[in-house]
């Protein structure tokens, strides 16, 4: 058994500052630790996919200053399902590196509850299948400093991901403090904004369309001091089609993903405007994002949902977006502000806001349909990536 202060200390003299997760009994002496130290950053999140969301967006910003770090994401491997899809289409496949703190409940052998049964035994073999090395959680001091070195090798060579498995009672207990529990969290005691609601009432087929919404986008989103993250899909592969610019990044899989994404890389440069283009069937996926970005998102994030009320990508599915009030989820979850309208020169100015007392939220209703030209983009997403930062000054 180890204390929580020496795998935090040791993992923070190797550039790690950011954990986010969700918690499990295995972890809260870790967690309570890292609460209590002002040098750091918890988060806790509404799922673990968006735990690995948001450190990817971490690792996506890290750069000068103080967006030089690393980061980590915690979780019950009961809820490493919920972090399959970031894992296996954003991590990896933009080569996005973190570290991985995994609980082993169930362990064979270790007595546990019946829900951890079978999640348990296959726990090792989900990591190894989704190409994630790990190793135990360390337990000894001395194995602290050589699993993180190894943990960061690895990260370092590879750009994806290494895990830490961590075994009941492998970190003494650690109370939290008065007061703690929610450090790092906007004020909690704020008057919620009210959500605006000034178009919507014209018929979908006289909305605008995505490519005219991203058009506007693009003509107010400098690539000197703006990041737009486009959600998967059409989204950005019509911004692709638009104008193919280095402060872009173009989503593959991971839907739901790109406002966890979106918060973690506004937090890491506040230096810079963070646009999160999102779509209605992405943001019903997590809509537990609205709940951290309210609670957790910096004046420097911007939150547009293109909303067309469909799945255009495969086929024009109809979503349940008609029946939901996103304005209303998000004036309600703390956002500073909060939009709905069909006008795009509403939107225009609302781009051209000036950041000022947390994050903004904006809905935009589109029509639905998509040009029959539209290409893929011919960049792969880790050289999007890597653009991405080496426009913006990163590694």
């Amino acid at each position: 058994m180890i204390e929580a202060r020496e795998f935090v200390e040791a993992a923070g003299e190797r550039g790690f500052e950011w954990y986010a997760g969700v918690p499990c009994s295995f972890l809260t002496p870790f967690i309570n630790y890292v609460l209590q130290d002002a040098s750091l950053r918890y988060l806790s999140m509404a799922n673990e996919g968006d735990a690995v969301a948001l450190i990817a967006g971490i690792a996506l910003a890290r750069g000068t200053g103080p967006a030089r770090r690393r980061g980590v994401s915690m979780m019950q491997n009961s809820g490493l399902g919920n972090a399959v899809s970031p894992l296996t289409s954003l991590t990896w496949t933009f080569r996005l590196p973190q570290l991985l703190v995994v609980t082993w409940r169930g362990q064979p052998g270790v007595a546990d509850e019946p829900q951890h049964a079978l999640m348990g035994p296959i726990t090792p073999a989900m990591l190894e299948t989704m190409e994630i090395p790990w190793e135990l959680f360390p337990t000894q001091s001395a194995a602290i400093g050589p699993a993180l070195d190894r943990a960061t090798a690895h990260m370092d060579e590879s750009g994806r991901p290494y895990a830490l498995v961590m075994q009941k009672g492998s970190v003494a207990a650690y109370a939290l403090g008065p007061g703690r529990a929610g450090a790092g969290m906007r004020s909690s005691e704020r008057t919620f904004a009210a959500a605006v609601s000034s178009g919507g009432r014209s018929a979908p087929e006289a909305r605008p369309s995505r490519r005219d919404a991203l058009r506007e986008i693009v003509a107010h989103t400098p690539s000197a001091s703006t990041v737009v993250l486009a959600s998967t899909g059409y989204c950005g592969r019509e911004l692709y089609a638009i104008e193919d610019r280095p402060n872009q990044l173009y989503m593959v899989g991971s839907l739901g993903c790109v406002v966890p994404l979106a918060l973690g890389f506004a937090l890491a440069r506040p230096d810079l405007r963070v646009l999160a283009l999102d779509g209605d069937g992405a943001a019903l996926m997590r809509l537990g994002a609205f709940a951290t970005v309210g609670a957790y998102g910096p004046p420097n994030l911007t939150h547009l949902l293109l909303d067309n009320g469909v799945h255009d990508s495969t086929g024009g599915q109809a979503t349940v977006s008609p029946s939901t009030s996103f304005a209303q989820i998000a004036a309600a979850c703390g956002y500073a502000s909060s939009l709905e309208t069909d006008d795009l020169g509403e939107i225009a100015a609302w781009l051209d806001a000036p950041p000022r007392g947390g994050p903004r939220f904006a809905r935009l209703l589109i029509r639905p349909g998509t040009p029959h030209d539209l290409p893929r983009p011919s960049i792969a997403p880790f050289d999007v990536k890597r653009r991405l930062m080496r426009h913006f000054g990163a590694g």
